[in-house]
């Protein structure tokens, strides 16, 4: 099975000045786990995670004053449509991470989350429908 078979083809996307309150309204919104952050100005495509979020308030940094740029994550490894789930498994374990951004000529156009691959592998289980 391919990463695309196991994407989310809808990605949340916001962008670096959004306060780190208000990404994690958006993504418990739409029950996800990493939102894509674009960025013209400076990094491109970065990716803020709920465990970014969790970092910043567990050391006691105020969501409404931080911004998703200052703690997104711009060293990103993104992953192709076309990998196997084992190559994303693979990249995943050894990056230490939990989402890979699906780019296609340079574009995002999904994500796939630890959790995904999972279902794929799970025996009598589907990939979740896209949101």
């Amino acid at each position: 099975m391919l990463v695309r078979d196991a994407m989310s083809t809808m990605v949340l996307t916001i962008g670096p000045d959004h306060t780190l309150r208000q990404a994690a309204r958006l993504m418990s919104a739409r029950r996800v786990g990493a939102a894509v952050v674009f960025d013209t100005d400076a990094n491109g495509v970065g990716i803020l995670t709920e465990r970014d979020i969790l970092n910043s308030l567990g050391s006691g940094q105020d969501p409404d004053k931080e911004t998703a740029g200052t703690h997104t994550t711009t060293d990103v490894v993104f992953a192709a449509p076309s990998w196997t789930l084992a190559e994303a498994a693979d990249a995943m374990a050894h990056g230490g991470f939990r989402h890979l951004i699906v780019l296609d000529d340079h574009e995002p156009v999904g994500i796939v989350s630890v959790r995904d691959i999972i279902r794929c592998w799970t025996p009598g289980r589907r990939p979740a429908p896209a949101l």
